[in-house]
């Protein structure tokens, strides 16, 4: 298949004009620059394309909270309570549907990959499902069918804060033990195969769930099997201060010393909000990713991270969408600079080409694809392809072409996306799920009964 390009985003600091895709299957066989023309037979895409954008931080059933959690006061600690009764209420039949729909939206938003951090494993109870893995391939699958590859961070979670039992809405969330959850992990890992789609990860979901012990097997079990390694770190300074009281030692202190940083699949701290200097210094060194997710942290009043001391101690950044208060990656990426012009009081901390890498090629490489997020030779072929004649992009020149998209682009200017060479949404539709706003309000719907 050849695609034609009116604008690509082949790297550096502007778009390249006429670009021409080979792209055979799931890879991109050769790039030509200069083409003024499309050629006979050529798939056309007009405005700005660019490289597959991951979602590097997902919660998919979190999107039954949207606007439900606006209402009054409150915090992370309230909200998180309304988050684990809208776990209790899922099914592998409920979440399925709900999957669908949430994973169609990431895609029609311009998302091409989506890292779910997973840990509603079990039942209510916390026993198993008769078929094992049964809310793990509901995911998978919700996954095929709205076209989006996927990462699945299968997450080990145990305790109900440090040194604390597990809460009774918790309990479906933990395997009981890290040798439980290494081997129901081990066997997701054989019944998912060798799926061109579908990679399956690790995750620590904290050092308030998982003790130091129990981190150390976790980061072990994906350093041995080089699969990414990921984990919620200093969301809250509460957070933080705990982990202090019971180890003398920051949460990021705790995950190195187990290993976690270095682990050879590659470590993302998620949010990562509340560092000290030597957290800062530690990530650089590891050249760990740190995976922001704007939305969800002024959502949640979780404060703003320290983006561009991590960027320059070696870091590499990366967006997700959390909890999808809104599902907008172009929202997420410029998020990350202007929350730094609001921390910092000054503007121009990141370049669009630096934010595109984070969204792109940072992103995929945190999710375990090192072979995505460019348009080039050999690559991945996923792309994303704003239209600009919306009225929010109309006027855009080619030269400030990726900054008009960054900074004044959304979801309804995503014209086309595709995922492994297959084209999933086309004229701003998706092309395999119908009526994906219908299916998200059905499946909500069953979830929570608010009306």
């Amino acid at each position: 298949m050849q695609v034609w390009c009116e604008m690509a985003w082949l790297g550096g600091p502007i778009a390249t004009p006429g670009v021409l895709l080979h792209v055979d299957g799931d890879r991109i066989a050769s790039v030509r620059t200069g083409v003024a023309a499309p050629p006979a037979g050529s798939e056309i895409l007009t405005g700005l394309t660019l490289p597959g954008i991951a979602n590097a931080h997902s919660h998919c059933f979190h999107r039954v909270l949207r606007g439900r959690t606006q209402v009054g006061e409150g915090s992370f600690w309230t909200w998180r309570e309304q988050m684990y009764a809208a776990a209790a209420r899922l099914t592998p039949a409920l979440y399925h549907q709900l999957a669908i729909g949430v994973f169609a939206e990431m895609v029609m938003a311009g998302y091409t990959t989506v890292g779910e951090f997973h840990y509603v494993h079990h039942q209510l109870d916390g026993s198993p499902y008769a078929q094992a893995h049964e809310m793990e391939l509901a995911l998978i699958d919700a996954a095929q069918v709205a076209g989006i590859r996927l990462t699945l961070l299968d997450t080990c979670y145990l305790h109900g804060g440090i040194g604390q039992s597990l809460e009774a809405l918790q309990l479906r969330f933990s395997d009981a033990s890290v040798e439980a959850w290494v081997t129901r992990v081990s066997g997701l890992v054989d019944a998912v195969g060798s799926n061109p789609l579908v990679r399956v990860g690790a995750a620590i979901h904290s050092v308030r769930a998982v003790s130091p012990a129990e981190a150390a097997v976790v980061a072990a079990w994906a350093s041995q099997r080089r699969v990414p390694l990921h984990a919620h770190v200093s969301e809250q300074p509460l957070e933080n201060q705990q982990c202090m009281d019971a180890y003398g030692a920051t949460p990021t202190s705790v995950l190195d010393t187990a290993g976690a940083l270095r682990s050879a699949g590659g470590f993302c701290a998620v949010h990562a909000t509340h560092l000290a200097d030597d957290d800062v210094r530690a990530y650089g060194s590891a050249s760990a990713f740190v995976c922001f997710c704007p939305s969800t942290e002024r959502d949640l009043a979780d404060g703003i991270g320290p983006s561009v001391t991590l960027r320059d101690a070696g870091a590499r950044l990366c967006v997700g969408s959390d909890s999808h208060a809104v599902l907008d990656p172009f929202e997420e990426l410029r998020a990350m600079e202007l929350n730094e012009r609001l921390s910092s009081g000054g503007r121009g901390n990141f370049g669009a080409a630096q934010l595109l890498e984070a969204g792109s090629a940072n992103a995929m490489a945190a999710l375990g694809w090192p072979d995505g997020g460019r348009l080039g030779e050999g690559a991945l072929s996923d792309l994303v392809c704003v239209r600009l004649d919306g009225v929010q992009l109309a006027g855009a020149a080619p030269s400030h072409v990726l900054e008009s998209v960054l900074y004044a682009g959304g979801p309804r200017d995503v014209d086309a996306v595709m995922v492994s060479g297959r084209f999933v949404v086309r004229s701003g539709l998706h092309q395999s799920v119908n009526d994906v706003a219908e299916r998200l309000r059905q499946s909500i719907g069953a979830i929570v009964a608010d009306g």
